[in-house]
């Protein structure tokens, strides 16, 4: 490491002080043309942490995710990778990746298994493709780092050529740009007009952002109608069960193994199924210090009904898995109540903002979430097979992909994102990725990473 950044100094693209460990980057980095470069690595330790802190700023998960995903035993199903993005011989990005056999039927929307089974009638092989991923597969979206003034379309075309290298290298078919944000979006366009790949919708993050520290600005920012809901169904359940709620850190082996339990239950009876995690993950997350879990006990007899296990990322707090005691009765209602506990630990302790991943987004959009749009970008190296995923990928969209959004679009069709693009005749993900351009901006979702 001390070689590397001695060779940085010398060519002035950073000036490191005798004694602090601060960089300073010249303020016309991408002034000139200048070439980028790729270079994988199997270690997230094998970076340095002054890139990953500059380039993973709070909220995003930093290298302590990545590591702990490294340690947790999961080569069983995937081989990790790190693009260490260089620019004229300077580090200035970090891309994770990864390679997994993916089981195809399992990830596919519902609506699309039939023509997927149709096609593995001539082409088996589609059901499980090696794909190489930029991306984590436990993040809560697909972020590239890459340092402030750093060509953001540059560096990700050479991320791109580097990529299919790869690919080719570790056997893998597929190259997927997994759930890429918002931010990342006019750069991959203009990546993906000159690399062939094509787009497609993923599961939209969710994110609740709170107005002010007070309880009762949470509830005004609700809709009347869902706020009335909401607090009758806390009602309903406080009136059902007397709980108990404990935010705690570095839990005992025996509470996270009851802790386990719960996210297992919940897990098998999900129909979105990517990653299996196992207890080793919970494990090592558990030592970390911006690690919390939000416990929900059964006062009568002390056992664990709900759990939440959070990171804390600056001024955000990242809701990042949720267990449930299925045995007891929906009148309960432990989703809601485990998070109203949490949002008055969160607005107490200062978080301006509450990520909540994807899935159950009836119950998440009740509760004032709003979707944020991520987007898959996709290249197949068989040009036929790359023409038939790209036309299956055009008929994506969110009713498509989770049932929820189908019956919540449904309800609201002035908020499908399809129905506005009829109207601007545009596609949807062009919509969503200029509104959330638009609110980065100035919002509390953008100024959280500065």
């Amino acid at each position: 490491m001390t070689s590397t950044f001695a060779r940085i100094y010398r060519d002035g693209s950073w000036i490191r002080t005798r004694h602090s460990t601060a960089f300073k980057l010249p303020e016309a980095i991408e002034r000139r043309s200048s070439s980028y470069s790729v270079t994988f690595l199997s270690s997230a330790a094998a970076i340095p942490d002054e890139l990953w802190a500059m380039a993973f700023p709070p909220p995003c998960e930093g290298r302590w995710l990545y590591e702990a995903l490294e340690r947790s035993g999961l080569e069983n199903q995937f081989n990790f990778l790190y693009a260490y993005i260089w620019k004229d011989g300077a580090p200035v990005g970090v891309a994770p990746a990864f390679v997994m056999d993916v089981p195809i039927m399992r990830v596919t929307p519902e609506k699309l298994l039939k023509p997927l089974q149709m096609l593995a009638r001539v082409m088996p092989s589609v059901l499980y493709q090696r794909t190489l991923f930029a991306g984590s597969p436990s993040s809560t979206e697909g972020a590239i780092g890459l340092l402030p003034g750093c060509n953001a379309r540059q560096a990700m075309l050479a991320l791109q050529d580097a990529l299919e290298k790869k690919a080719c290298q570790a056997g893998a078919e597929l190259i997927v740009w997994k759930e890429m944000p918002p931010r990342h979006a006019a750069a991959l366009d203009w990546v993906m007009k000159r690399r062939r790949l094509f787009r497609t919708a993923s599961l939209p993050g969710t994110l609740m952002s709170f107005s002010s520290q007070k309880k009762d600005d949470y509830f005004a920012q609700l809709k009347g109608s869902r706020r009335s809901a909401l607090k009758r169904k806390l009602k309903l359940g406080a009136a059902e069960a007397d709980l108990s709620f404990e935010m705690m850190q570095q839990p005992s082996q025996d509470l996270l193994d009851e802790v386990y339990e719960l996210f297992r239950q919940t897990y098998l009876k999900s129909k979105v199924k990517f990653e299996e995690l196992n207890r080793a993950w919970f494990t090592e997350l558990a030592e970390l210090p911006l690690t919390y879990f939000a416990i929900l006990r059964e006062k009568r007899t002390g056992s664990i009904v709900a759990f939440m296990m959070c990171f804390a990322c600056g001024q955000r707090l990242i809701n990042k898995h949720v267990g449930f005691d299925y045995a007891k009765p929906k009148s309960w209602m432990l989703y809601f109540r485990l998070w109203d506990a949490v949002v008055d630990w969160s607005l107490t302790k200062g978080f301006t903002s509450i990520h909540s991943g994807q899935t159950a987004y009836r119950a998440k959009i009740e509760m004032g979430h709003e979707l944020i749009p991520l987007v898959n970008y996709v290249r197949h190296r068989n040009p036929l097979l790359h023409g038939i995923y790209a036309r299956i990928a055009g008929s994506l969209d969110w009713e498509k992909l989770d049932e929820g959004l189908a019956l919540y679009l449904k309800a609201h069709p002035k908020e499908n994102v399809a129905y506005q693009s009829r109207r601007a005749s545009r596609s949807y993900l062009s919509i969503l990725q200029d509104i959330w351009r638009r609110r980065a901006k100035g919002s509390t979702y953008a100024t959280a990473r500065e």
